[in-house]
């Protein structure tokens, strides 16, 4: 094995699940820096409006980003399923078809994404002092779409194996890449807002170009080689199978914070701008629980591969409360300084005082997430990707719909509008929990 892989099939689990999972949660908050670094340049250098336009895109980008990410699940459940189960070759072929898969849907996304910028601004109502920037940010940022799709399938291919230091260190190099244009093009070249954009773009390329290198380099069963680069029909269905489901669950999020975003544009520049502001710091509590939640599934998908269904059950509960040990230190250091974070990002008191509003109702019930994250993210090794679509399709689209509707309609405060978040998880978590012992007890063998 490759000094960087992790041995999945034998031996302790919860060092090697840390190992796999601190440095997967530390590649989101890198990928999370790249709209920090746009935020605070944007916040300091520019103005709040720009920060508003920057946070008007966060739902649009994250919508379909979901979807990118959710398909090269899918790829790191195939290729992983194939390894544990010694199938090389078919292991090979899921590698050359991910690949494929990738630039495929990077461009096609870019194309869509650009045909929808007007009509999803409009639907959005973005006031007038910011629509012009959030459309300028939100087109440029498409261009980059499938660099970015080729470095999450190809990290999705390092992680089938148990190496998550490699994309992390990619995009380590890319948001250091990202923060210096920033600066550059802001400061120097008084770009604004196209200026961030932009350097978004270059640095998303940065990093899939750091990972291409990286698979071409690759010994064993993850090596890209050129006459391997075409889809093998048996597993693009398996990767679709199972990714679509979970870039659908993760679009119904970034649906109803679509429609959230509305209701918060209605609230003004400071309710924006504090939104804006907030997730670029809640987001990154996310990432540790979504670290652990991918370790369960790539852990598991290996085991399942291999038979062992016991070590998959010890697997997904040892990644849960890891998930929730690590993530519960984290939110206390963000609630205990908030006031101080936030005003990193803008000095505008009422921006900050709404900022920690949406901190408390968002970071502090973040334990919910451990839950829905965990027992999805497990589901997912077996192959069963629908099930948790579904439940949060229902119960999280659902629920914010109908918030927004009657709740936020009869008290149009942004604390009853904050309020939906924990909700939604909550009834999420509780039918989460209820199939994920339904499926264990009704569990088919691995396909052979």
């Amino acid at each position: 094995m490759n000094t960087r892989d992790i041995d999945m099939l034998r031996g302790s689990l919860w060092d090697k699940i840390i190992l796999f999972a601190l440095p997967l949660a530390l590649t989101g908050v890198m990928q999370q820096l790249l709209n920090a670094a746009d935020v605070v340049t944007l916040g300091k250098f520019v103005g709040k409006h720009a920060m508003a336009a920057v946070g008007n895109n966060i739902s649009m980008v994250g919508l379909i980003v979901s979807l990118l990410m959710g398909l090269s699940l899918g790829a790191n459940v195939v290729i992983a399923q194939n390894i544990g189960a010694n199938r090389i070759d078919r292991a090979h072929a899921a590698v050359g078809t991910s690949f494929v898969l990738a630039t495929a849907a990077g461009i096609f996304f870019c194309a869509v994404g650009e045909f929808l910028v007007a009509p999803i601004f409009y639907f959005l109502e973005v006031p007038p002092s910011v629509v012009d920037m959030a459309k300028t940010y939100l087109r440029i940022f498409l261009l980059g779409l499938p660099a970015m799709s080729l470095y999450n399938f190809q990290a999705a291919i390092f992680r089938s194996k148990g190496d998550t230091r490699t994309p992390l260190i990619a995009l380590a190099i890319a948001s250091g890449v990202n923060i210096v244009l920033n600066l550059l093009f802001v400061l120097q070249c008084g770009w604004g807002i196209a200026g961030v954009a932009a350097a978004t773009v270059i640095a998303n390329v940065v990093s899939a170009l750091i990972m291409f290198r990286a698979l071409l380099k690759a010994d064993g069963v993850i090596k890209l080689d050129f006459n391997a680069l075409h889809v093998d029909k048996a597993e693009l269905f398996e990767i679709v199978r199972i990714g679509l489901p979970a870039g659908v669950q993760g679009m119904v999020f970034s649906l109803s914070n679509l429609l959230i975003q509305a209701a918060i544009n209605s609230l003004g520049a400071d309710a924006m701008a504090a939104s804006a502001a907030a997730f670029t710091i809640e987001i990154n509590v996310f990432c540790v629980v979504n670290g652990f939640g991918q370790a369960a599934t790539t852990f598991v998908g290996q085991n399942y591969g291999a038979g062992n269904l016991p070590r998959c059950k010890r697997a997904t509960w040892v990644s849960m409360g890891l998930s929730a040990i690590f993530m519960q230190t984290l939110c206390c250091v963000i609630l205990f300084f908030a006031e101080n974070i936030l005003s990193l990002f803008n000095s505008d008191p009422e921006v900050i005082r709404l900022g920690v509003i949406r901190l408390w109702y968002i970071v502090a019930p973040e334990l919910i997430n451990v839950f829905m994250e965990g027992l999805s993210g497990a589901l997912r090794g077996y192959g069963i990707s629908l099930t948790p679509a579904v439940i949060t399709l229902v119960c999280v689209c659902g629920v914010r719909v109908a918030w927004v509707f009657t709740a936020f309609a009869h008290i149009p405060t942004y604390a009853t509008l904050m309020a939906v978040y924990p909700i939604s998880w909550f009834m999420t978590a509780l039918v989460l929990v209820a199939a994920y012992f339904y499926h264990m007890k009704h569990l088919k063998p691995a396909r052979s």
